[in-house]
């Protein structure tokens, strides 16, 4: 392929996907500027970028979705564009736009396609017009009790979704007309606090669903193609865990006709580099449109596993003006991927956020495997950010090999100081429903009994008592340092 003609990119994110970019950034002779608030002046992408700059705000959130400043550090960086990784700034239209004004070139979608698909209610009616399959659904407006009642007209179970919304905020399932009201007020509220807009809108709740996506990629004039399907149904309070492509036992009627619905809506949407849509797959083979994000997917490296593709070096030469560099028939899929979300949590407690400082890592190594991480031994693991540390992506020849390579490199995985979800993790790859394939959204409930850990075993536990005393400065001088004057006079053990 030609060169690209940027000759420095400016990473409007952090953490692992910063790392990621910054790879194939390198790969193409293409200069990385990374963005860091002082508690992160440290962090691994800091340190694999060419340059950084440090961004000041209140809190390192704030800083990291301050657009005005991280424009400004771009031009004074002499960068050609902006690559937004994915959350943050990364679907904000008004970003997008500033990007564009500063002479800079953004390394995702127009904002106008931002602002299109940003919108769950406007997305949901573009979806309808253009033929892409949506669950009956009702607004709510300004009169509530008008709401209520076109919502009751559809049919309980319902689930209430913000308009705005994403990541699980300001959604709710409703099973009866008594908690329907008050459930669309809370809804409303959170999606009012999260996303400043408290529109929220019914839909009908398919019960026992699967998540599947569809990896797109349009040239901006109309042409798109897809890069085949993603199993996303694996996921806890509508945050994935566990991600694969292609989905398992899908028909291949079926998975034709949802990738060609994504196709299509990224067509009429003129769409312009990559993109997800996500569909609800009903256990009868309906199927919904659900949105449409707007941006590379933190699953995004599964899809690469399985056509050889660099998703990220794409979306620089659509940015570019490349456009398409092949059709639908030149794209293939070989193999399974599964990918895993490391994060921070503990599951036997409600997987409630752990900080902590990173003792010991060792990352697993394989031709078939990525681990992708933003970590550094060191490292301080605090609440400040998201606590997803990495992923662990594995490849096989089939499903079967692929979970095989995932749960043998999650035991070769070290890493000390901080709780993680590593273990659990092994225990839902292991489970004989993941196994057979037998997937949807409710998989984590129905399942939590077995996937809970059990006592550990009596000669685990007492290593880890002793690791730990080892560990303890206070103990290790107790046992092993040698007192005055014995330390001077040299010699002497204790």
């Amino acid at each position: 392929m030609p060169a690209l003609p940027f000759r420095k990119v400016l990473i409007a994110n952090r953490g692992e996907i910063a790392c990621r970019i910054i790879r194939t950034l390198h790969r193409l002779g293409i200069a990385a500027v990374a963005l860091h608030h002082p508690v992160e002046a440290r962090a691994r992408h800091v340190r694999e970028a060419d340059e950084a700059w440090e961004l000041s705000g209140a809190t390192p959130v704030a800083a990291h979705l301050d657009g005005p400043q991280i424009v400004e550090i771009a031009r004074r960086a002499g960068a050609d564009a902006v690559h937004p990784g994915y959350g943050f700034l990364s679907e904000n239209a008004g970003f997008a736009r500033l990007v564009g004004q500063a002479g800079l070139v953004f390394v995702g979608p127009d904002p106008a396609s931002i602002h299109l698909m940003g919108d769950k209610i406007r997305a949901r009616d573009f979806a309808r017009a253009h033929g892409v399959p949506v669950a009956p659904s009702a607004i709510a407006e300004r009169d509530l009790d008008a709401f209520v009642a076109d919502a009751e007209a559809i049919g309980f179970p319902l689930l209430i979704k913000a308009a705005a919304g994403g990541g699980g905020k300001g959604m709710a399932v409703v099973r009866d007309r008594a908690d329907l009201a008050e459930r669309v007020r809370i809804a409303a509220s959170e999606a009012e606090r999260y996303f400043a807009d408290g529109r929220v809108y019914a839909e009908v709740y398919v019960e026992r669903p699967r998540h599947i996506e569809v990896q797109v990629l349009g040239d901006g004039t109309g042409r798109a193609v897809h890069l085949f399907e993603r199993e996303c149904s694996v996921q806890r309070r509508f945050q994935k865990i566990v991600e694969e492509a292609p989905a398992p036992n899908l028909p291949d009627d079926l998975r034709g006709e949802i990738c060609a619905a994504g196709v299509r809506l990224a067509e009429a949407a003129h769409y312009r580099n990559a993109g997800t849509v996500e569909f609800i797959l009903a256990p009868d083979g309906r199927f919904f449109f659900l949105e449409m994000n707007t941006r590379l997917q933190v699953e995004h490296p599964v899809t690469e596993m399985i056509t050889g593709l660099d998703l990220v070096e794409l979306q620089l030469r659509i940015a570019a003006g490349e456009g398409l560099p092949f059709a639908q028939a030149d794209i293939a899929g070989t193999g399974h991927a599964v990918e895993c979300r490391l994060c921070a949590e503990d599951p036997d407690a409600g997987f409630l956020p752990q900080t902590g400082r990173v003792l010991a890592l060792e990352e697993p190594v394989g031709s078939d495997l990525r681990f992708e991480s933003g970590l550094v031994q060191g490292q301080a693991v605090t609440s400040d950010f998201d606590p997803m540390l990495a992923k662990l992506v594995a490849r096989g020849d089939d499903r079967d090999a692929a979970i095989a390579e995932a749960v043998a490199a999650l035991d070769r995985l070290v890493l000390l100081g901080v709780g993680t979800n590593q273990d659990y993790l092994s225990r839902l790859l292991d489970h004989p429903a993941f196994r057979r394939g037998d997937l949807h959204t409710g998989f984590v409930e129905q399942h939590a009994p077995e996937l809970a850990s059990g006592p550990p075993e009596p000669a685990l536990r007492d290593a880890a008592i002793v690791a730990a005393a080892l560990g303890f400065h206070e103990f290790r001088a107790l046992a092993f340092d040698v007192p005055e004057p014995y330390a001077s006079i040299g010699g002497w053990r204790n």
